[in-house]
């Protein structure tokens, strides 16, 4: 079983997030609404992977990211926004985003399957 952590401030996304990944059995799910909380369980606790959010109040993504990478570099992580711009991508996956996704997503099955080969890559 994998550990995932979802840090978005919408809490309708976290939801949605949560109910479906959890629904296969092969996620534990933590999530998290304040970018600070979360980075700190984060840091705290084993975690596999994150879905975050880039644009939040209190601590955008890219300095969450920022943090996990410089603290627990093994750790995955897969940037989601529905605000992309090449400047934010670039530079996400320069500090080490594993990899990306729009929102709204175009189907929780093509999400369900990135998480996974992120995972098991």
């Amino acid at each position: 079983m994998y550990n995932i952590a979802i840090i978005d401030d919408e809490v309708q996304i976290i939801s949605m997030l949560e109910k479906y990944l959890g629904k296969s059995g092969k996620y534990k799910i933590n999530t998290y609404s304040d970018p600070v909380v979360g980075l700190n369980a984060i840091l705290g606790n084993s975690v596999d992977l994150v879905l975050l959010d880039i644009m939040m109040p209190k601590m955008d993504g890219i300095e969450v990211l920022d943090q996990i990478k410089e603290k627990k570099p093994e750790v995955k992580v897969v940037m989601m926004t529905a605000y992309s711009t090449l400047d934010r991508v670039l530079k996400s996956h320069k500090i080490g985003a594993d990899n990306y996704i729009m929102k709204p997503f175009e189907s929780l099955t093509a999400l369900e399957q990135k998480i996974y080969s992120v995972l098991t890559n």
